[in-house]
C-alpha cells in the first residue's frame, strides 16, 4: 500500500524545505508528478493504520501554514 500526500503551501507559512523536512521525518518520499510525498507502507494497512498515519501528519503540520490532501492506495496488481 502507498499513501500519496499533496501539500498546498502558502507564503504565510513555513518555506516548503522545513515542511518536506518534517514529512521526510515521519516516513515520507517527495516524489514528482501529481503528488509531492508518498508513503510506503511495509505491510498492507488497515483503514485504521491509514487514519492513524493521517492523525500524524495532521499533528506534524499543525501550526506550519499549509493544507495536506492523504489518498492511500494498494499498490498490488
Amino acid at each position: 500500500m502507498i499513501t500519496y500526500l499533496t501539500v498546498t503551501f502558502s507564503t504565510e507559512g513555513k518555506r516548503p524545505s522545513e515542511v518536506l523536512s518534517a514529512l521526510h521525518n515521519l516516513g515520507f518520499e517527495t516524489t514528482t508528478g501529481s503528488y509531492d510525498c508518498l508513503y510506503r507502507w511495509p505491510q498492507k494497512a488497515t483503514v485504521e493504520e491509514a487514519v492513524y498515519l493521517a492523525d500524524k501528519v495532521h499533528a506534524t503540520l499543525r501550526g506550519m501554514g499549509v493544507l495536506f490532501k492523504l489518498e492511500t492506495v494498494s499498490d498490488e496488481i
